[in-house]
Formats: structure tokens, C-alpha cells, sequence
């Protein structure tokens, strides 16, 4: 695990290096930030003021300095970026601190306030899209395996490969279309919205989670489709071993033999699954909140792009890739407690 933890730190750099070196290829950010009527001395001002008049391999030193937990400053700095921290040191301080991913082109304000403030709801989301999938994927994939070559079977195959063959963003419109327009006066679920919607007479935020139905529902399709076949394919490969034969042979009920044993032995390629997909989920289903106006971190990202406001994207990006590093981890551990033998390997 500790392998891992270290591997996994080096990933992290290599994506900050890439996310690096290509947003140094879209064009000057100072007169983005500037606009068309910023003079050059505006321009210069901000270019200075964001590092971008220093050396690539410099501002690549600032920019790593900058998102990692530790960090050396000066108490300008510190001041000027608002780090929040533990800081010890003369001069040049040495600190324990948030990671600082600058502020927002357009509204100014922290990119890590503005994915902070956006990954909440995008957690409820894949969390309740997660839950659909792995619900419905291991039931549908054990009734399968336990009924295999029956029209169960191949009806739950059927479904699952045509889960699997569309694209979410056209699953995405044609839910939206129908449960959100075409059969609305009988879901009474609306074609867009977020968790919290804004009341339009006291102005007041309040909580509506039918809103969650529709994109839940299309962002759990596709790793429903995945779980019921690994679970299909896994159940049919553990049913046939000899110690299943032993235990039906021994007396032992279906239901203790199919649940305790067999399900359990068969659920590692199931929760590589589930935490690979989750963690795709997780880091922002780009397609799904747009089409249905949901605010998370894939609304926020896609927005961003298009006003060119790359401080947003570059944290939404870093994010994603820290959240798919972090949810790896936890599987490892999580294999070990399914299936002890693997850490005994």
C-alpha cells in the first residue's frame, strides 16, 4: 500500500505537468483576463502579477508550489493568495496549507471555493446514481446467473448490452425529453434543475430532491449495464467451482451457499467496477449535469471552458484526477476486506 501511496503521488505530478503544459498553449491569460479593452500596460500589470513574464520551468516551480500541501512563501504571499495553513519559518516560511489553485477569470473569486462549493452536489449525485446501479446491476446479474439460458437471462443480457452500446449524452436527452416533457403531467419532473433551487417569491434556497431522479437515473444506465455482466460472468465462473458442489453436497441451503459464499468469492472484478466507475462519476459527468442544469463540478467545468476561464478548469481537472487516485486507494483496502486472502499474498 505504501508502493502505492508513492506511485500514486508521481501520477499526481505527471497530470499537473501535462494540465500545465497544455494550458500554456491557449493563448496569453493576461489578455484574457484583460479583455478587448485592456491596454498593454494592463496587460503587463496582470502578467506580472500572475508570474507569466517568468520562465516556463519557473512558473511550472510556482504553479506546483502553489497546489501542493506543503509549500514555501514569503508572508506577502501568504497575504496575497489568503493561504490558509500552518506557516513556520523567517522570510521564507515553510507551511502546512489548502491547496491554492488561483481565482476564477471571470467572477474572481477562489477556484477552490468555486469546486467546493460545486462537489457536494456532485457527490449526491454519483452517490444516488452508484447506489441505483449496484442495487439493481448485482440483483439483475445474480438472478441471471442462478436462472441462466431462461428469458430472465436473456432479457437482463439484452438490456445490458443496450445500456452499455448508447451514449450517455443521447440517454441523457431522450430521458430528459420524455419523463421531463412528453410525460410530464404524470412524473411532474422537471426537464432541468439542481439539489437546491431558489424559491421565486422569498428568494430562499430550498432542497428538491425529485430533481435528482432524472440525472441519477441516466448516470447510473451505463455502469448497471457493466455491474450486471461482471456480476453474470462472475457468478456463473464461481457456481461451477467444486467447493459450491461441496457445499450443496454438505446440505447447506441455496440461499446461504448462493449469498455467503458464492456472491462474496465473486464480488472482486464487481468492486473494481463499481470504484472505478464511481470515481468517474465522481469527478464530473460533464454531459449529464449540463443537459439537465445540474451544478456540479462537470456544469461548473463545461461553463468554464466556455467563457475561457482556465483557473476553473485546471482545478477541476487536478480535483478529478485526485479524486480517481484517492477512490483506487480505498479499493485496494476494500478488496482486502472482501477477500482476505489478498492480503496475505
Amino acid at each position: 500500500m505504501l508502493r502505492k501511496i508513492v506511485y500514486s503521488i508521481f501520477i499526481f505530478i505527471g497530470v499537473a505537468l501535462a494540465v500545465f503544459l497544455l494550458f500554456q498553449a491557449f493563448g496569453d491569460p493576461a489578455r484574457l483576463i484583460a479583455g478587448q479593452t485592456g491596454n498593454q500596460k494592463t496587460i503587463d500589470n496582470i502578467r506580472k502579477d500572475l508570474n507569466l513574464d517568468l520562465p516556463k520551468w519557473k512558473q511550472f516551480v510556482i504553479y506546483v508550489n502553489d497546489i501542493s500541501p506543503v509549500g514555501v512563501y514569503t508572508e506577502n504571499d501568504i497575504q496575497k493568495k489568503n493561504l490558509k495553513g500552518l506557516f513556520f519559518g523567517g522570510v521564507q516560511k515553510v507551511g502546512i496549507k489548502l491547496p491554492y489553485l488561483g481565482n476564477s477569470f471571470q467572477s474572481k473569486k477562489p477556484v477552490s471555493e468555486i469546486i467546493f462549493n460545486a462537489f457536494p452536489t456532485t457527490f449526491v449525485l454519483a452517490f444516488t446514481a452508484m447506489l441505483f446501479a449496484c442495487i439493481m446491476g448485482v440483483f439483475l446479474g445474480v438472478l441471471s446467473s442462478l436462472k441462466k439460458d431462461s428469458w430472465v437471462d436473456k432479457v437482463s443480457v439484452f438490456i445490458s448490452i443496450v445500456g452499455v452500446s448508447l451514449p450517455s449524452f443521447f440517454i441523457a436527452i431522450v430521458i430528459a425529453y420524455l419523463f421531463g416533457i412528453v410525460w410530464h403531467q404524470y412524473t411532474g419532473l422537471n426537464l432541468t434543475g439542481s439539489l437546491y433551487e431558489m424559491d421565486e417569491l422569498t428568494g430562499e434556497k430550498y432542497l428538491s430532491l425529485k430533481n435528482l431522479i432524472l440525472p441519477a437515473l441516466t448516470l447510473g444506465i451505463r455502469p448497471l449495464s457493466i455491474i450486471t455482466q461482471l456480476t453474470r460472468s462472475a457468478m456463473l465462473d464461481v457456481l461451477g467451482q467444486d467447493y459450491v458442489r461441496t457445499a450443496h453436497a454438505m446440505g447447506l441451503s441455496k440461499k446461504k451457499i448462493y449469498l455467503k459464499y458464492a456472491l462474496r468469492n465473486a464480488l472482486n472484478p464487481i468492486v473494481t467496477s463499481i470504484t472505478g466507475w464511481f470515481a468517474e462519476l465522481l469527478a464530473g459527468s460533464f454531459f449529464i449535469e449540463f443537459i439537465f442544469g445540474w451544478n456540479g463540478i462537470g456544469k461548473i467545468t463545461v461553463d468554464a471552458l466556455s467563457k475561457l476561464d482556465y483557473p476553473v478548469v485546471i482545478g477541476a481537472v487536478l480535483c478529478s484526477a485526485f479524486i480517481f487516485i484517492i477512490i483506487n486507494l480505498l479499493s485496494d483496502w476494500a478488496y482486502r476486506i472482501i477477500d482476505p486472502r489478498i492480503g496475505k499474498a
